[in-house]
């Protein structure tokens, strides 16, 4: 069990870490909230079924699409981070956002079955004007590109470490 803890931990660090290098290097948000979740699910997964390839990065595409959809139809230009006021419009139309948003995320997730859920926050982190831009949507699913590339690549480095540990074990 110790193991696995360490196992999982050091994996999960390790793919976040990845994106956190190119953020640092190209200073574009590789790091958004969502995505630790997503670097979690990848790490922790017993059915890797679950956490394919085209699963999280097409869930984290259809929520794109449908934040972008429901933010510049509803909420162009606002953002929650900014003070709107309690019952103003800003806010209604900010909150409609989100809803819509969430709502879009899950038809369109369970009509091309590519659920993800922890990409559910993306939309809302689109959708509520944190990353509302065609670019910044872009650098998202690069950073799940990129997410993904380092998953396989320690999934691979996993298998022939296991493997040379056997051999050397026989």
């Amino acid at each position: 069990m110790e193991t696995r803890v360490a196992r999982v931990t050091v994996r999960a660090t390790v793919l976040l870490a990845v994106t956190a290098v190119v953020a640092v290097v190209t200073g574009l948000p590789f790091v958004f909230p969502s995505l630790g979740p997503s670097a979690y699910a990848l790490a922790t997964a017993r059915e890797r079924a679950v956490v394919t390839p085209d699963v999280v990065l097409g869930g984290h595409a259809i929520v794109v699409v449908a934040g972008l959809l429901a933010y510049h139809a509803l909420a162009p230009g606002l953002t929650v981070t900014a003070d709107l006021g309690a019952f103003s419009v800003p806010t209604a139309r900010l909150g409609a956002s989100g809803v819509v948003s969430v709502g879009l995320t899950t038809a369109g997730m369970l009509v091309t079955d590519r659920v993800h859920p922890p990409a559910c926050a993306t939309t809302l982190i689109v959708a509520l004007g944190i990353l509302p831009t065609v670019r910044e949507s872009v650098v998202v699913l690069v950073a799940v590109a990129c997410l993904l590339a380092a998953d396989a690549a320690t999934t691979a480095l996993a298998a022939r470490v296991t493997m040379l540990t056997n051999r050397m074990a026989a």
